[in-house]
């Protein structure tokens, strides 16, 4: 079955660039140029995903983000705003990666992929352990011993990530390339260990998060 994505993107240009390329993907793409369209196309399918451009005549991706509030629908942010507290926000607030223009149509695509991947998709296993915890990948929700853990979007694409590589070191750039903007040009120094710092806290002894002094990380 063809994954479904809604395209919320107001630049004709751009537009018809990414649902060409998405349809050679074998996606099936739904091209939405306001918030009204956008709301309009909710009511009347579900989505597998929904790349939402920042801003749009009627309003801002936020305001189509709320449209898919509940659903399973995966969120990715398309913008020129490429601030570090935009960022953040747009990922506590629920999205699932938020790429900046100009893009780079081969990393834009494997970065769709890899997000309906993250989701359960075809061939990708939708439970995965490390250590004590258990994610449910089709749910995006996280357990220990049974027990819903409170992540932000960021805290739990971060546990994925250590997830899908456990027991391997990972350097701290390839960590960043998986959770932000490819470059990581505009991550500060500290952000990463305040992020798994904080994810620490909330595993407790369920799992170990080992800094490898000059590397990165292990987690197992």
């Amino acid at each position: 079955m063809k994954k479904t994505i809604l395209l919320v993107e107001d630049d004709a240009i751009i537009a018809s660039g990414l649902v060409y390329a998405l349809e050679q993907e074998g996606c099936a793409v739904t091209h939405c140029k306001s918030v009204r369209e956008t709301r309009n196309a909710a009511a009347g399918q579900a989505f597998a995903l929904a790349i939402l451009d920042m801003q749009l005549p009627d309003g801002t991706g936020y305001d189509a983000r709320e449209l898919f509030s509940g659903t399973d629908t995966s969120i990715v942010f398309l913008t020129v705003v490429d601030d570090e507290g935009n960022i953040v926000r747009a990922f506590e607030g629920g999205a699932d990666d938020y790429i900046t223009k100009p893009f780079r149509l081969r990393e834009l695509l494997a970065r769709v992929k890899r997000t309906l991947n993250a989701r359960g998709g075809e061939g990708h296993p939708s439970v995965l352990t490390l250590g004590g915890i258990t994610i449910d990948t089709a749910a995006a929700k996280a357990y220990a011993e049974g027990a819903l853990l409170d992540l932000t979007a960021l805290e739990y694409r971060l546990l994925l990530v250590f997830a899908a590589n456990k027991g391997h070191i990972l350097t701290r750039s390839q960590i960043l390339e998986s959770i932000w903007d490819a470059a990581g040009n505009f991550v500060e120094d500290n952000t990463l260990t305040v992020y798994v710092k904080r994810l620490r806290e909330k595993l407790g002894r369920a799992v170990n998060i080992e800094t490898v002094r000059g590397l990165g990380y292990r987690a197992d």
